[in-house]
């Protein structure tokens, strides 16, 4: 990714009011643009597709597709984007199986917003 170029991520979330928040906060950050929001893991790999994010932030519980299937599935079909996963416990076992599956990070859903775009932006550099 070009370093002055601003990090496009895609939300994956199927919380509404915890998606439309991280669409509403990440972005006032100035580095990071949100180029989609989806809350369903099936839909993870024609949007990245279609949007070429640099990032894409997957929760664990999603319909469809789990975190883990939808991280190794975007994984396979689209290496260049980077997952940072969220999840509402801190489960080592679910934790585990994401980064098994290809998440870059995993955090969780209580973490302070700094600490996510953190790690946003350090995906989006390796």
């Amino acid at each position: 990714m070009p370093g002055d170029e601003r990090i496009r991520i895609v939300i994956v979330e199927d919380n509404k009011v915890f998606r439309e928040a991280l669409e509403q906060l990440l972005p006032l950050r100035g580095d990071i643009v949100v180029v989609g929001s989806i809350s369903d893991g099936e839909e993870v790999v024609p949007t990245c597709r279609r949007l070429k994010p640099h990032v894409a932030l997957m929760d664990y519980r999603l319909p469809g597709l789990d975190g883990i299937e939808a991280t190794r599935a975007l994984r396979d079909a689209c290496p260049d984007v980077a997952v940072v996963a969220l999840t509402a416990s801190a489960n080592r076992e679910e934790m585990t199986a994401l980064r098994d599956a290809g998440a870059f990070a995993t955090l969780t859903k209580d973490r302070e917003l700094d600490e996510i775009v953190a790690a946003i932006e350090e995906a989006a550099q390796a």
